[in-house]
Formats: structure tokens, C-alpha cells, sequence
């Protein structure tokens, strides 16, 4: 099978978590803003049905995402969730029963042709199963630090753009660190079955991190614009997991002349987030 189980396992663990985007952003919408970190937002948005079925969805994409990281490279099967963006918001698309614009449909174009390209150049393969605790140890403290020091610079500043951006990476390093973690947890599963998997470190520590991504991704929804948040968090999640891939998991890409066919992706898929964060908003709030 290939790589064939783990990008089906991704691709409905993204089309997963768009659902969710979508209906966590529209019970974000109808909570007041708040200034500062406040997990009582937590509290206020239990009681929206449209924030748990978001929920719910969260859920399905992290059955799919834990699958998809058991049979396959983390650099393969985390940047594939760039296609959460564009999924995100035809499926605002079809809820509100508005068309997509000409520019949003050659900006999905633009996200799905520049990710098939970089992937295919760079073709992410090989790796180690086991990762032994002395590349554990600076990799959890580079992206705990990196995350904490976004959330701050964030959490200081006005609502708007900075501010949402900030939290956006915040969000994406979390997201990246849950996904190394929970391959690895995976791999405690099936060596150790359910004990060995409820008895490593690295089960709670993805819980503690997607907690933390969780958290910090309402604050972002609500600190500023999408088109702030959504690149961010979109392209940084790709771009710690796929680091990770290549530092933690010693996982192999395709250098040499490959290196400028998955440039012109990667310009193709931040052209087209951009503009699908910048372009979609309105779409993507339900306004």
C-alpha cells in the first residue's frame, strides 16, 4: 500500500479538522472578545452546540491523524493538512449557500497543485521508529519556548493583526509538537499495546500540547483577522512538522536539483493560503 494509508488517513483527518475550523470559528464569533488569555472562554463556549460538534469533528481528525502518523512519514502526512484552508472554506461555502468567487477557486487550485508538487520533489520517506529521549529533550524545549514566547508577544498587543498572527504560531508549534508526539505514542501502541501506550511519556505529553494548541486556537480565532491567523497557523504547522520529521524521526527528503521544484511549491501553496485567508473571511465567519 505504500503511502497510500497514511495520506488517506490525512486527508480525511483534514477534511476532519476543516469542519471543525468551521464550526468552532462561527461559536467563537458569538462569545464577547476577550484582551487576555481567559480559560474561562472554554466554559462559554461548552455551552454552544456548534462548538461541540466542532469538537466532535476534532475528535474524528484525530483518530484519522493518529492513524495516518502510525503508517507513515510525519513530513509526509502533517503537510498535507494545508488542504484544511481550502476545505474549510468550501464547506463555509456549501453551509451558507454562497459561491465561491473565480480568485477562490484558482487560490485552491494554487494550495492543491503547489502541495502535490513539493510533495512529490521532495518525496518524504525512510525514518526511524524510535526516537531516543536525548532528541526528545532540545526539541520539546525549542518548541515549548518558541510557543510560549508567540503566545506572549501576542497576548501583549491590541486586537488585530499582530496580535492574531502571534497566536496563530503559537497554535501551529503546539500543533506540530502534538503530531511528533503522537506518532511516537503510536508507536508505544503497538510495541506495548494499551499498556505501553498509557504508560509513555509521550501519550500525555501530546495531550498536554494539543490542549494547548486547542486553547490557544480559539484566542487566536478571536484576537484579529483570519487573513493574520490562518497563514500562520496553516504554514507553521507544516513547517514544525515537517522540521521534526527531518530532526526527530531522521527522515529522508530529496535534495539537489529537487530543492527548486518544492520551492515552486511552497510559493504556490503560501500564494494561494494568502489569498484564501485574506479573500475568505467573510465566507468563513458565516457574514
Amino acid at each position: 500500500m505504500g503511502v497510500v494509508l497514511p495520506v488517506l488517513f490525512a486527508l480525511l483527518a483534514a477534511f476532519s479538522n476543516a469542519l471543525a475550523t468551521v464550526l468552532q470559528r462561527r461559536a467563537a464569533l458569538t462569545v464577547p472578545r476577550t484582551r487576555g488569555f481567559r480559560p474561562g472562554l472554554l466554559l462559554d463556549l461548552l455551552r454552544r452546540p456548534v462548538w461541540l460538534g466542532g469538537m466532535l469533528a476534532v475528535v474524528v481528525a484525530g483518530v484519522g491523524q493518529a492513524a495516518a502518523l502510525a503508517t507513515g512519514p510525519l513530513s509526509l502526512v502533517q503537510p498535507l493538512f494545508v488542504l484544511e484552508l481550502p476545505l474549510a472554506l468550501l464547506l463555509a461555502s456549501l453551509m451558507t449557500g454562497r459561491r465561491l468567487p473565480r480568485v477562490l477557486w484558482l487560490a485552491v487550485g494554487s494550495v492543491v497543485v503547489g502541495l502535490g508538487v513539493a510533495l512529490a520533489s521532495a518525496a518524504p520517506s525512510g525514518g526511524t521508529e524510535r526516537v531516543p529521549l536525548d532528541r526528545w529533550v532540545p526539541a520539546l524545549g525549542a518548541c515549548a519556548g518558541a510557543a510560549v514566547l508567540l503566545a506572549a508577544a501576542g497576548l501583549r498587543r491590541p486586537v488585530g493583526k499582530a496580535r492574531a498572527g502571534c497566536l496563530g504560531a503559537s497554535t501551529a508549534v503546539w500543533f506540530g509538537l502534538t503530531a511528533g508526539l503522537m506518532k511516537d505514542s503510536m508507536r508505544q501502541l503497538s510495541a506495548g499495546g494499551v499498556v505501553g501506550f498509557l504508560t509513555a511519556w509521550q501519550t500525555y505529553g501530546f495531550a498536554v500540547a494539543g490542549l494547548c494548541a486547542v486553547l490557544l486556537l480559539e484566542h487566536a480565532m478571536q484576537g484579529g483577522p483570519l487573513v493574520a491567523s490562518q497563514p500562520a497557523l496553516t504554514l507553521g504547522d507544516a513547517t514544525v512538522s515537517l522540521l521534526l520529521g527531518v530532526v526527530l524521526y531522521r527522515e529522508d527528503l530529496r535534495m539537489g536539483w529537487w530543492v527548486l521544484p518544492q520551492l515552486v511549491g511552497v510559493v504556490l501553496i503560501v500564494v494561494g493560503v494568502v489569498t484564501l485567508a485574506r479573500r475568505g473571511v467573510d465566507l468563513s465567519s458565516g457574514r
